[in-house]
């Protein structure tokens, strides 16, 4: 996580916010509440978490997702147009019918923007986990069936298709809100950093396959971390954090869901837990606490 600079550097911190032409927090809200807008995908939607956001059901946002809870716990007036299944275009095009652009909700008024995006960029979550998974069964957890037959494919999408992509989006995102400050979130970690010989019913990952696809996540964290400090935006790095509190960790303890025997609709995305400490660590990046 991005660490707070200390009482030596603020002079020259804030003068480089200034010269960016930027609004810190506090000038921000001098005169009301953060007028906060959350973008992004199924991690910043909830996707999963009950209880479901009404007004857009096709989104299945839900009104416990991190979002929600940052809003609440610091006054701020929250705009929410996250979207489950979203993509970095979907920042720039309708995603379903009736559904307007996530971009379409920033303004120059806007000032404070999170998000959490690119998993779905070339279906990288998903096809990762389904192969992997899948390639688990089929050899009763041994070897790294997973890691054999795709190698480098899912490492060479997110460098030469979702790092591009993501730097396009933050881009975006800073010319229509100038004035805020942006917060982007990394992806907890979805497997522990080796293989669990108990977890195989819930993650049915092959044994060499789990270090695998933790890698796949470590890079895609990375160009999501790239991408948004040559942006100007916060990068809050949930690494760490997350330690420890995988799908394949006991309830009350993790923060995503595993593929089977979770307690969410939508298997491997946060849960409410999940999302609660998803919004502090953003608020502990940004200072807000």
């Amino acid at each position: 996580m991005p660490k707070s600079f200390r009482s030596v550097m603020a002079a020259s911190s804030l003068a480089g916010v200034m010269a960016l032409g930027l609004t810190t927090p506090a000038a921000a809200s001098s005169s009301g509440p953060l007028n906060y807008v959350a973008l992004g995908d199924s991690y910043s939607a909830g996707s999963g978490v009950l209880p479901v956001d009404p007004s857009n059901l096709l989104c299945l946002r839900s009104t416990r997702n991190y979002p929600h809870v940052l809003a609440s716990r610091t006054g701020a007036r929250l705009k929410d147009v996250t979207c489950g299944g979203a993509q970095t275009k979907d920042f720039a095009q309708a995603q379903y019918p009736g559904t307007a652009p996530q971009l379409n909700a920033l303004s120059a008024a806007t000032d404070l923007v999170t998000l959490t995006i690119g998993g779905n960029d070339n279906g990288t979550f998903i096809n990762a986990i389904v192969a992997c998974g899948t390639a688990g069964v089929l050899t009763g957890g041994k070897g790294s069936p997973c890691k054999d037959k795709n190698g480098t494919t899912f490492d060479d999408q997110i460098e030469n298709s979702t790092l591009p992509a993501l730097r396009a989006a933050l881009g975006a995102v800073r010319a229509k809100a100038p004035n805020a400050r942006v917060a982007v979130l990394g992806y907890p970690w979805i497997t522990p950093a080796k293989a669990d010989p108990t977890c195989f019913a819930k993650m049915p990952l092959a044994t060499g396959d789990v270090p695998y696809l933790r890698g796949i996540q470590a890079h895609l964290n990375s160009a999501v971390e790239r991408a948004a400090r040559e942006n100007g935006a916060t990068y809050v790095d949930l690494a760490a954090a997350s330690e420890g509190h995988d799908a394949c960790k006991p309830i009350g303890t993790r923060w995503i869901e595993p593929v089977l025997f979770g307690t969410n609709i939508v298997p491997v995305h946060p849960n409410a837990l999940g999302e609660r400490r998803m919004a502090e660590q953003a608020i502990s990046a940004l200072g807000l606490d």
